[in-house]
């Protein structure tokens, strides 16, 4: 597992493509922070980073699954997947050390936006920030991208075709993310069911971690969709001759 990882990350980071990624991630959502009128921090009369953590999500949504496409689906089209089932490891263990490399990725992606957190602690002239929300919010954010990133990394697993993996995984983290949201609010579920739908979606936890307060609730969707996601891909890999 700890060689699958480490290749794939020599993978990424071997051209330019890991680096634009993460320079990608930060210009997005600088612009948005820095210089779009609407969501500009340095309009706002207190120090927060919460159009920061709108923003981050919808760009993850494109940027993982960039990032994991190539991971089982390039594999499969060149056939290298054939000689990987040879080597004396588990499928379990095949698709932990991939995942592991994508998670080390996103926290290159997400470290520095650190540098956001001093900008507004600079910026600040009284109490400073929320640093419990703040908190709260790295911790749904990473979390949030963890599912992505499994559910793309699943995607990856049923085709060869990297555009094809792409655009499945875009579309099935914007489900999980806003679907449900979306859903939620047709009249045809109003009278309590519209709370139910709601929660099924990545976006009700998310926000409630966000505020600062860790529910165990949260934590235990995430995790559970990480693991079906991941035991998916297991199968998926394990019969694929």
């Amino acid at each position: 597992m700890y060689s699958i990882c480490i290749k794939e990350l020599n993978r990424f980071f071997s051209n330019l493509t890991g680096y634009i990624a993460i320079v990608l991630f930060l210009l997005v959502c600088g612009v948005f922070l820095f210089l779009l009128p609407d969501s500009s921090i340095l309009n706002n009369n207190y120090a927060s980073l919460s159009s920061f953590f709108e923003i981050a999500p919808w760009v993850f949504m494109f940027l993982i699954p960039a990032i994991t496409m190539h991971t089982l689906s390039e594999e499969f089209k060149t056939g290298t997947f054939e000689l990987l089932k040879t080597k004396p490891l588990t499928a379990w263990q095949i698709i932990l050390g991939k995942y592991s490399a994508i998670l080390i990725v996103i926290l290159f992606v997400i470290i520095p936006t650190l540098l956001y957190v001093f900008t507004i602690k600079a910026l600040a002239t009284q109490a400073g920030i929320d640093a419990g929300g703040l908190a709260g919010s790295y911790v749904g954010l990473f979390l949030l991208a963890a599912v992505f990133a499994a559910v793309s990394l699943c995607c990856s697993g049923f085709t060869g075709n990297t555009v094809v993996a792409f655009l499945i995984s875009s579309f099935f983290c914007l489900i999980l993310y806003f679907g449900f949201n979306a859903l939620s609010k047709l009249p045809f579920f109003t009278g309590g069911a519209d709370y139910y739908i709601e929660m099924l979606g990545m976006d009700f936890h998310y926000r409630s971690i966000s505020r600062g307060v860790i529910d165990s609730r949260d934590v235990v969707y995430f995790l559970s969709v990480i693991f079906l996601s991941l035991l998916i891909t297991v199968k998926k890999i394990s019969n694929k001759k």
